[in-house]
């Protein structure tokens, strides 16, 4: 069960072995052996690859080590941004601010149209 052990599953696996899918699945029914191979293949290439991503890990291979850690353990990286800042500005001090310069503005605008106005007034 080589095909197994490389990773082929259902009808690839039949026809790496040389057979029909549907004569590898009534071989499967009459012989509980067949699917007892098929599985201790997966199970010996599992433990083989892990044991080489744990050699890696351990021999320092951050890559190794934290794929380990989250396929394995539900492990994820913290995903935090650290930013240190003198002058520091709260929501309710920034919405304050944005609200004096909209007021400010629109006092500016009535004054600039007032002005207009009384040109016009002036001009006629």
């Amino acid at each position: 069960m080589d095909a197994a052990r490389l990773g082929l599953k259902g009808d690839r696996l039949a026809i790496a072995a040389g057979m029909m899918p549907t004569e590898y699945r009534q071989l499967c029914q009459f012989d509980p052996i067949v699917e007892y191979a098929e599985l201790k293949a997966r199970a010996e290439s599992e433990m083989s690859m892990s044991k080489v991503l744990h050699d890696a890990a351990a021999g320092g291979d951050i890559k190794a080590a934290t794929t380990i850690l989250q396929n394995q353990h539900d492990w994820v990286a913290k995903q935090q941004i650290s930013v240190d800042i003198d002058q520091r500005i709260s929501i309710n001090q920034a919405l304050e601010m944005a609200q004096a310069r909209v007021q400010q503005l629109a006092v500016e605008d009535v004054e600039y149209t007032e002005v207009k106005q009384t040109k016009k007034l002036k001009a006629a």
